[in-house]
């Protein structure tokens, strides 16, 4: 079984990740997690204390923190007379927004970008379909208002994107389920807030990616939950088409 790295460099506090405000437990949890995702600590590693305490010169208190953390999320497991062990992917929570975040900040691999896709149009069209049914009035008021904000964006890719992410939560919150709505939300705003996901270049791309927005919220609008459906999934399937990933930072799965 393998044990947490013990070579002087893995020690220093330069491995912690992040800052500003984000607390000391937290940055571990960050860093350790992080090389769990990348494969660097894989399945069975032993994480033990004495290595852990040394290497990012904490207190057992941060440590408890840290760990509890990683073991919410599905990373580690603790066991009696065994210790704390590094569990497989299997056992990961990808919904959780650290972790989805931690996952798209090392580059994204084509099967699990395939993955992502295909839950972000299973659940898009899902609220799209549900949205179709249980609208209000004030739901579709914010829809276009969110579709003009966008038509006003221009060529300013980042308030495009503000609208357009803005656009899908609030599909998301009219399908009137709170686990869809909040399952939408966290990939949306990840994706988001972790990098500039591709839109649409140029007028025409613009006017087209307005038009099928338009068509989703007519749509919606008229009770047409499949018509509805198949918008939702033209835009995600058109964004993903555009490369919507980040900076590029797509590898080859291994």
């Amino acid at each position: 079984m393998k044990q947490f790295p013990k070579s002087q460099s893995a020690f220093r506090r330069s491995d912690l990740l992040g800052g500003g405000v984000r607390s000391h437990h937290d940055q571990v949890a960050r860093t350790i997690g992080t090389e769990i995702l990348s494969g660097t600590l894989p399945p069975g590693t032993k994480l033990g204390e004495a290595e852990v305490l040394a290497r990012f010169e904490i207190s057992r208190t941060v440590l408890r923190e840290a760990m509890k953390t990683l073991k919410a999320k599905g990373f580690i497991a603790a066991k009696p007379r065994v210790g704390t062990t590094v569990l497989d992917n299997s056992h990961w929570n990808y919904f959780d927004a650290d972790v989805l975040a931690w996952k798209i900040d090392q580059g994204l691999d084509f099967g699990f970008l395939s993955d992502l896709a295909e839950v972000r149009i299973a659940i898009g069209s899902a609220a799209a379909r549900a949205a179709a049914v249980r609208r209000s009035a004030a739901d579709i008021a914010e829809m276009r208002a969110h579709l003009n904000a966008m038509r006003a964006a221009g060529d300013d890719v980042a308030a495009f994107g503000e609208a357009d992410l803005a656009f899908r939560k609030t599909v998301a919150r009219a399908s009137g389920n709170a686990l869809m709505g909040s399952l939408s939300g966290v990939i949306e705003t990840t994706l988001a807030a972790s990098f500039q996901m591709q839109r649409p270049q140029g007028d025409a791309a613009r006017k087209a990616d307005l038009r099928a927005h338009t068509e989703l919220t007519d749509a919606i609008e008229g009770g047409d939950g499949e018509r509805a459906a198949r918008a939702m999934r033209n835009i995600v399937g058109e964004a993903l088409a555009r490369g919507g990933t980040p900076g590029g930072k797509i590898t080859a799965r291994a």
